[in-house]
């Protein structure tokens, strides 16, 4: 693999692979074709990790960015924000510090609404926040959305009047056409989305159709970043939630591993959460 590889890695929140039947599964409406044919290309890994009980949060996307099973390591399936412990293995462990040690320049492409990268308060630092802070020394912020240099959790910033925003929605292709800009500044490029595991947790059929309203217009344009020789567009979950209409709690289904470009290949023979950072430092070796 070229020392030029470039990736862009989307984080999906409580995105699982679930029924085919549409009135089960809000992923198989056929209002959203582009999610469907993206989903039918993915492979399904575990998201259990062979602990008793449903995946969590904090301990899906600690194995899930730092390649160790961190369930098992705790004990059990923590939900949230990491709790202390954790949170010193995701700042050993974590897919940044990873990379920056073999001299790669990675970058958390989502934006906080703050003025100070650099301090967030611990009750609010998420896993991604933990990693971006250890790794990177501090997070986007104001400036640099305002300025097309990151994007918003909720991908057209819909959500951020409330936050003190007063600047306008922007579409999902424009978002999408920032996080390529960025993607294409850096070696690694993570982006997180967590809106569909608020709406699975809502039970709000409404906020559950605007949150894959927006994935099916903003996916096709980021998973364009695969199509470029020497370039993958990696997408995975950490757990199971909005594909399941029937339950507002996470899921214990498979999560969709999906892999476009250079080197997606590799990606076909991973078995659950723990394998996917290894499998992405071993293209950069």
């Amino acid at each position: 693999m070229s020392n030029d590889l470039k990736i862009l890695f989307i984080f999906i929140d409580g995105f699982g692979i679930g029924s085919d039947d549409p009135a089960v599964n809000p992923l198989r409406d056929p209002r959203f074709p582009n999610i469907g044919k993206l989903l039918d290309q993915a492979h399904p890994i575990d998201a259990c990790l062979g602990i008793e009980g449903k995946p969590q949060s904090a301990t899906g996307q600690a194995s899930l960015l730092c390649g160790i099973n961190a369930p098992e390591a705790m004990g059990k399936h923590m939900e949230g924000f990491p709790l202390p412990r954790l949170k010193t293995l995701i700042e050993k462990e974590n897919i940044f510090s990873k990379l920056r040690k073999m001299g790669k320049d990675p970058t958390f492409a989502n934006s906080y609404w703050i003025d100070d990268p650099f301090h967030i308060p611990l009750r609010r630092q998420s896993v991604t926040t933990v990693m971006s802070l250890s790794a990177n020394g501090g997070v986007r912020h104001k400036d640099e959305l305002m300025a097309g240099q990151a994007v918003n959790h909720d991908i057209t910033r819909w959500t951020m009047h409330e936050r003190g925003y007063d600047g306008p929605h922007i579409s999902e292709e424009e978002a999408a056409e920032h996080l390529l800009a960025v993607a294409g500044d850096h070696d690694f490029t993570l982006y997180e989305y967590f809106m569909t595991d608020r709406a699975g947790h809502s039970g709000n059929p409404e906020l559950v159709f605007q949150c894959l309203e927006s994935l099916e217009k903003f996916l096709p344009k980021a998973a364009s970043f695969g199509h470029q020789p020497n370039q993958l567009f990696l997408l995975c979950s950490d757990h199971g939630n909005i594909e399941d209409n029937t339950t507002r709690t996470h899921t214990q289904n498979p999560v969709p591993l999906l892999a476009i470009g250079s080197g997606a290949k590799k990606f076909q023979l991973l078995e659950n959460l723990a394998d996917v950072t290894p499998a992405i430092l071993r293209l950069f070796d």
